[in-house]
């Protein structure tokens, strides 16, 4: 009996994996549609994401998309998958789309991020730690906040702010550019020690380069500690099933996601390369994200990676 019932077991371990590369093997799944708002951190998991998808027989397309475009593309069924659900702080988005049913939560790959105002830390020295400090130094920052690009949720929650006069910024204004135009900002401000409040997060090479603070005082709108889940469009893990096995399996730790990142920044190479690095330098990574994934042709996905790298 114990025989027969492992015999029946494997059996229906082989038709399930058969199903799955049946169902991957149909044109839709052939290319994995990924979004990127233009965050260092989501250019990061995708470059991971193509290193294990190409290898495996899939194409790998990604599209920069706005926060809110890429919400509306995944209901739509533009876009496949987006690494990117930084909760609380998507929290409207969250509302209106995933908890219908109109958008799918796959997975949570990251955990025990921060994404609030932060300072740099001569400003925190000056008295600056929390959301309420800021009015009292308005002059020195020149009532300005600086956010990334217009739509995302942060500056969402900070015009909130604003129009709500909490802490007393009624009178501040939030100016919206690029991740890469805030920054550069911050670089200047800091080489003239000048006073700046600018959206910070965690992982991203800023925390490296920078001598920052967070500020605490912002929790209704941005949360302490958040996660980042793994969003796809509605059906497809039904659709593709080992491709949304493979995404599904994709975790990320902030130390690892800091030293790509760095990497990109220290040593000017692109997102793809600094991610082939480290995964050469931590093949054991290999074994949790390919567990339970084929080749889309189903082969053995771990060395068709490996075979790559």
């Amino acid at each position: 009996m114990h025989t027969f019932a492992a015999t029946l077991f494997a059996l229906a371990v082989s038709l399930s994996t058969l199903n799955a590369q049946a169902a991957d093997n149909n044109a839709q799944c052939s290319t994995v549609k990924l979004a990127d708002p233009g965050w260092s951190d989501i250019a990061t998991t995708n470059a991971v994401a193509r290193l294990l998808l190409e290898p495996l027989g899939y194409q790998v397309k990604v599209e920069s998309l706005a926060v809110p475009i890429i919400y509306g593309g995944l209901k739509d069924g533009q876009v496949d998958a987006f690494l990117g659900s930084w909760m609380p702080a998507h929290q409207g988005f969250h509302d209106k789309f995933v908890a219908n049913g109109d958008v799918q939560q796959l997975s949570r790959n990251l955990q025990g991020t921060e994404f609030t105002l932060a300072v740099p830390d001569y400003v925190w020295k000056g008295g600056v730690r929390d959301f309420a400090d800021l009015n009292k130094h308005a002059d020195q920052f020149g009532r300005k906040l600086y956010g990334i690009g217009s739509g995302a949720p942060a500056n969402l929650s900070l015009q909130e702010i604003i129009k709500g006069d909490a802490f007393g910024l009624s009178k501040w204004k939030l100016v919206e550019s690029s991740e890469q135009a805030m920054l550069a900002q911050v670089d200047r401000a800091v080489k003239k020690q000048q006073y700046i409040a600018f959206l910070g997060w965690t992982p991203h090479p800023m925390n490296v380069k920078l001598n920052m603070h967070y500020l605490t005082g912002g929790e209704k709108w941005f949360g302490s500690k958040g996660d980042v889940f793994t969003l796809t469009r509605k059906g497809y893990p039904q659709a593709c099933p080992n491709a949304a096995k493979l995404l599904s399996n994709l975790s990320f730790t902030l130390d690892m996601e800091n030293t790509i990142m760095a990497e990109v920044v220290d040593k000017k190479i692109s997102f793809d390369e600094a991610a082939r690095a480290w995964v050469k330098a931590h093949p054991e990574a290999l074994d949790g994200w390919l567990n339970g994934v084929t080749t889309k042709a189903g082969a053995d996905a771990v060395a068709a990676v490996k075979q790559t790298l």
